[in-house]
């Protein structure tokens, strides 16, 4: 038992209050949860309880609010997240179960996102994707999903585009090694890759034949 003997609004943040409960410094509540108190009121145990435990989740919902306002993240991330925060592992279910109930988190939109942005400011190679999708804690399922409908052809070719200026003055062979290393390390099947590098090999020598180091080949 304990009765409330100060109902304090926080100094450093004024959405809460801080709860006394005779005469100490007991928790603290939203404004809307303390309005239900009064100073004077008794509190059973299991009441203190019920009221921590309903804050800290109303706490954790708001962190993992603040934490999914940068970007969507996958529920592993938020859960994660929440953990090096220290909540309890019940009240991160909890919450966890309370954001994919108000739709912000969900992992097949969430994989869907991130294959949308890195192919389009970073364009990757499914196994590298696929990579970065476990790490996240997304399931087999909706990685094959969100890899569906992802073009390896275009996306190799504009990832192996975006390193054509850096190459210059290379022999033709160092260009197609170091640009191969660069697209595999990006993910991209070797196939795929020595499509592109074919390709803009020719593109080059028709409209740039400049581009090669000045030197006499035998690997033309």
């Amino acid at each position: 038992m304990g009765k409330i003997t100060t109902l304090e609004v926080g100094k450093r943040d004024p959405s809460r209050v801080n709860v006394y409960l005779d005469g100490e410094y007991a928790f603290s509540l939203t404004r809307n949860d303390a309005a239900r108190l009064r100073k004077g009121q008794e509190l059973t145990e299991a009441e203190i309880a019920a009221l921590k435990s309903a804050d800290a989740l109303v706490r954790a919902v708001d962190s993992a609010s603040r934490f999914l306002a940068a970007r969507p993240r996958s529920i592993q991330e938020v859960r994660d997240n929440l953990t090096r925060k220290r909540f309890a592992d019940g009240v991160i279910a909890q919450a966890l179960d309370k954001l994919q109930a108000l739709g912000y988190l969900d992992d097949q939109a969430f994989a869907a996102f991130w294959v949308r942005e890195r192919r389009a400011f970073k364009p990757l190679g499914a196994r590298a994707l696929r990579y970065e999708l476990r790490q996240k804690g997304v399931s087999e399922s909706i990685i094959r999903e969100a890899l569906a409908d992802v073009d390896a052809e275009e996306d190799v070719l504009r990832a192996a585009q975006g390193q054509v200026r850096k190459l210059r003055g290379l022999s033709r062979r160092d260009f197609r090694l170091k640009l191969g290393a660069f697209l595999q390390r990006r993910g991209f099947d070797y196939e795929d890759a020595a499509r592109a590098i074919r390709q803009l090999q020719a593109e080059i020598e028709a409209s740039d034949p400049s581009f090669w180091r000045a030197e006499q080949e035998d690997e033309l």
